[in-house]
């Protein structure tokens, strides 16, 4: 386990199914918890700089608590690191839907003309209990419009991924508030129900490579990942226009190689 984003173990605590593997203190069996804020920072260690983002209704396993931190374990991706304490929550109700809009209010009442109490991201999931008016009532209070929320993954990863674009760029984002490369390669997958890892690397890693590029493929780059959407155009969130944008293939390849970023690294299939 040299991989510390997938490791899940600080320097003072580590999993019981690590014994054997890692030298530690402490040995913990984690308890379960999610995360009850809308966006909150993964950190590569308390007070450090960020890895990721989890999203509200993201289960985690609790691994340590240091002060105001948490060291957690992300369910779906095995991402691990430091959040901050106060986002999460032990209240686990069943989750049951995901928000498919690019971004959701959760109101107080069912009536988009009440005061909304805070906005949700594409790809956050919610505990429904129950519709009223349009609206969907959440087991841990307000409501979001029905036309956002969906209990299906979504067919197709290119259309998640177009949903998001004008998207700002954020180093470690995955969130429609911001967002990088490989958060929304993550985002567009996840919403399918396709496991994917959180960082290009790791993405790159786990799938085959093709030779020939179809829709949907990710294109590679050193520290760069994009998707295809055609045999010639693409989408990625790139720091270059700091946005998610649209590109031609070969365009953003001699771009790419012109600054002195390349070469390209080829096509994989998820």
């Amino acid at each position: 386990m040299s991989d510390r984003r997938l490791t899940p173990a600080t320097d003072r605590v580590a999993l019981t199914t690590l014994r054997g593997v890692l030298d530690r203190p402490e040995w913990t069996d984690g308890s379960p918890a999610r995360i009850a804020r809308p966006v909150t920072d993964l950190l590569a260690r308390p007070d450090g700089p960020r890895d990721r983002q989890l999203l509200w209704g993201a289960d985690v396993t609790l691994i340590e608590t240091r002060g105001e931190h948490a060291f957690v374990q992300a369910r779906a991706d095995g991402y691990c690191g430091w959040i901050d304490r106060a986002a999460l929550t032990a209240d686990l109700p069943p989750l049951t839907h995901r928000v498919t809009a690019p971004a959701t209010h959760v109101y107080p009442e069912p009536d988009m003309k009440t005061r909304e109490r805070t906005s949700l991201s594409i790809g956050s999931r919610l505990a429904v209990t129950d519709t009223r008016d349009g609206f969907a009532a959440l087991a841990t209070g307000g409501y979001v419009p029905s036309q956002h929320v969906g209990t299906d993954p979504a067919p197709d990863p290119v259309p998640v991924a177009e949903s998001l674009l004008g998207t700002p760029y954020l180093w470690g984002g995955n969130s429609r508030w911001g967002i990088d490369c490989s958060g929304l390669v993550q985002m567009a997958l996840t919403a399918c129900d396709r496991p994917c890892p959180g960082d290009s690397d790791l993405q790159r890693a786990a799938f085959p490579p093709t030779d020939r590029i179809e829709r949907g493929d990710l294109l590679f780059w050193p520290g760069h990942v994009a998707m295809a959407i055609s045999a010639d155009m693409m989408i990625h969130a790139t720091a270059w226009a700091m946005a998610v944008i649209h590109e031609p293939i070969a365009s953003a390849m001699s771009r790419i190689e012109a600054a002195g970023q390349g070469p390209f690294l080829g096509a994989h299939r998820p």
